[in-house]
């Protein structure tokens, strides 16, 4: 019998095995090198270092990636109608000069001309971020970041980054953590919260040692560094505080600013630590030496930041091979290290997934599920958007690099830059307070993206290439370049092919109850199963915002009712985290039924209720996969009216897309099913974008 991890060798080798290649020699060994496994647990990692790039979302470098939730995503939120557009998703946007016609994410193609691996930057603070969110409707890009904020990079614009992805792991949820620029997430990514003393921190007015344009001081709240010292656990930050393009957020707080004064004691040190130079070369020092901290936080310079216009993907590709030969200069340090490489925010640039967000407020402004410790979450500002979700923001790439996450996968669990404080936690049991219980409930600790049991046991197939002469070609153009907007409007492609996939932590059912008066949804999340936010758009009122439920386990349920009349149509359209989606279509019912889903480790099932009528019809319809129609009678069971059936996924790893339809209703429903084991990704999930719904 063929396991499963002898399945998933073969079928990574038939998909991954075009990305073979000769290696540098440093990457090669450390590719080579067999994790440190003395227990077999987190507790192997003796190293975690961080490396926060900017300004770049998912969709703009890895839409489309294969194997990802990508342009090939089959479950793209509506936008709302404009008088010539009334089914279009948020992949046709109506462009900034000209609302009446539509912009799709367009390639850059450098191949063709390499000017564009210099993209000119977009507007990307707290205001325009808000407004290109539009409260989940994401209908507002290039209104608020330009037209160009739709350009996306392919494989052949971004070698290195693919390469990297498919030797190691990448996060397709992985969101940052709020609606704003670079300083308000790095200080979420390195003290879990925006808000405290001082705060809230939505602008980058504090990311200077002695700038105080509001004569406060600085921020006044405990950094998770200083957590660690507490604590004794040794780190470092690496960088040139001359050249780290103003990224180091902790120069905006007292305590680092006093720390610049002292000359001996605890502050000294704290200054030594984290506000001083110690580039690259010291790093590696390190290393070779076998003193790198437990844990390090590396700071890039202007040119390999990444960032658009000042760097480029070429030159951030550059600095990370860098980063990457420092740390593989010593085998036996790389063994127990992890490397976190993630991205502050998206700059402009367009993401089509809505971000988990705290629940909306109902008109009591009471919270539509859980919320505990959210209140921290609304901005309490200015008028024009008081309650507004701080976050999370939009999807950004993440590389979960270490000798225990080789192998190409992607992991889909919804993480956020509080992620990175919940792993070190999870190592070194070093709590931060200042993430909120609700993030806490919907953001996982990273641990998910590891396989720290058996991580020797990993195929591998990918090509890094070498990163230097591309980095000198771009460092040589006169400047940054706007695209020319497409004339046409044209769907981009995601490639085909499956790529192993990460468990996740998500099991929960839903029920549905039509009636002649209403159509009432509600949401369960399992016992002991990650928290889960489900966004529901009402597509006959398409200018309204989606309904946002955060559902936890043993917190009670989340329920959403749309009332009407007899013979009144409804269009409900629903999306939760792993691909779960369910659309609810039809009029509201002279006869009533209820109907569930449940998404659970032994399988997916969908049940009926033909609430006491003696037989009822309907058909079952698989939406992608090549399963039969069929067309199927019930007969009343006196002493249990609800039917149930199981929905086989045994062919399609997991993954189902299935319609029930019943007189004039039709509920389809897709997911995946996670049973706690890695598995592979959504075959169907390939192709031309989806411009309209």
């Amino acid at each position: 019998m063929t396991s499963r991890r002898t399945f998933l060798r073969a079928t990574l080798s038939s998909t991954l095995a075009a990305s073979l290649g000769s290696l540098p020699p440093t990457i090669a060994r450390a590719l080579d090198i067999p994790a440190h496994t003395r227990t077999g647990t987190i507790k192997d990692v003796e190293h975690v270092v961080i490396l926060m790039q900017e300004n770049r979302s998912f969709d703009h470098y890895f839409g489309t990636m294969n194997g990802v939730q990508g342009f090939g995503d089959r479950f793209v939120i509506p936008a709302p109608a404009t008088p010539a557009h009334q089914n279009r998703t948020v992949f046709a946007q109506q462009r900034e000069d000209d609302p009446t016609r539509l912009i799709a994410p367009f390639a850059l193609n450098t191949t063709q001309d390499f000017r564009l691996i210099r993209l000119e930057g977009t507007p990307h603070s707290f205001k325009d971020a808000q407004a290109a969110w539009d409260e989940g409707r994401l209908s507002q890009w290039p209104k608020s970041k330009h037209n160009h904020a739709m350009a996306h990079f392919e494989r052949a614009d971004l070698p290195f980054q693919y390469a990297l992805a498919e030797a190691f792991t990448l996060c397709d949820a992985y969101f940052c953590a709020m609606h704003s620029g670079t300083n308000p997430n790095r200080v979420v990514h390195w003290t879990g919260t925006n808000v405290g003393p001082n705060g809230p921190v939505i602008a980058n007015d504090y990311d200077e040692l002695h700038a105080d344009p509001k004569g406060h001081g600085g921020y006044d709240w405990t950094t998770y560094p200083e957590r660690l010292s507490a604590a004794g656990i040794d780190w470092r930050l690496y960088q040139n505080m001359k050249d780290n393009f103003t990224d180091n957020p902790l120069v905006g707080f007292k305590t680092y600013r006093a720390a610049d004064k002292a000359t001996s004691g605890k502050l000294a040190d704290l200054a030594e630590r984290s506000i001083r130079t110690r580039d690259l070369d010291k790093l590696k020092e390190d290393v070779l030496a076998g003193k790198l901290p437990q844990v390090s936080w590396i700071i890039g310079t202007a040119e390999g930041s990444e960032h658009p216009s000042t760097s480029s993907p070429a030159q951030g590709a550059d600095y990370t091979a860098k980063v990457l030969e420092a740390l593989t200069a010593n085998p036996k340090v790389w063994a127990k290290t992890v490397l976190l490489i993630n991205f502050d925010e998206n700059d402009g640039y367009f993401d089509h997934v809505p971000p988990p967000a705290p629940p909306s407020l109902d008109a009591n402004g009471q919270p539509l599920g859980y919320a505990e410790g959210a209140e921290r979450e609304y901005h309490q500002g200015d008028d024009a958007l008081k309650n507004r979700p701080y976050g999370l923001g939009p999807r950004v790439p993440m590389y979960v690099i270490s000798p225990w996450s080789k192998g190409g996968y992607v992991a889909s669990e919804v993480f956020d830059h509080t992620s990175v404080i919940r792993f070190l936690e999870t190592r070194f049991g070093v709590h931060e307070p200042n993430i909120s219980p609700w993030r806490r409930a919907v953001c996982g600790d990273l641990t998910s993206c590891f396989d720290f049991k058996t991580p020797n046991d990993q195929p591998f197939f990918a090509h890094l290439p070498k990163t230097a002469d591309r980095a000198e070609q771009a460092r040589r153009l006169s400047g940054k370049t706007t695209p020319k907007t497409p004339d046409a409007l044209t769907a981009p492609v995601q490639e085909q092919g499956l790529r192993p996939r990460r468990a996740t932590p998500y099991r929960f059912e839903t029920g549905v109850e039509v009636s002649t008066i209403h159509v009432k949804v509600i949401f369960f999340v399992d016992p002991d199963a990650k928290a889960a936010v489900f966004h529901v758009y009402d597509r006959l009122k398409p200018e309204a915002a989606p309904y946002r439920y955060t559902v936890k386990d043993n917190e009670g349920k989340a329920e959403y009712t749309l009332t009407g009349t007899g013979g009144q149509s409804f269009d409900l359209f629903i999306l939760g985290p792993n691909g779960f989606h369910q659309r609810l279509t039809g009029a509201f019912a002279d006869l009533p039924a209820v109907f569930g889903l449940g998404v659970l480790p032994k399988g997916a099932y969908y049940g009926l209720d033909e609430t006491g009528r003696a037989s009822f019809d309907y058909r079952l319809t698989d939406n992608a996969y090549g399963g039969v129609a069929q067309d199927l009678h019930l007969h009343s069971d006196p002493i249990n009216a609800a039917h149930t059936f199981g929905i086989d996924t045994t062919k399609t790893h997991g993954w189902f897309d299935i319609s029930v339809q019943f007189g004039g209703v039709t509920i389809r429903c897709a997911g995946h099913v996670e049973d706690g084991k890695p598995s592979l990704s959504d075959p169907a999930a390939f192709g031309a974008a989806r411009l309209t719904i």
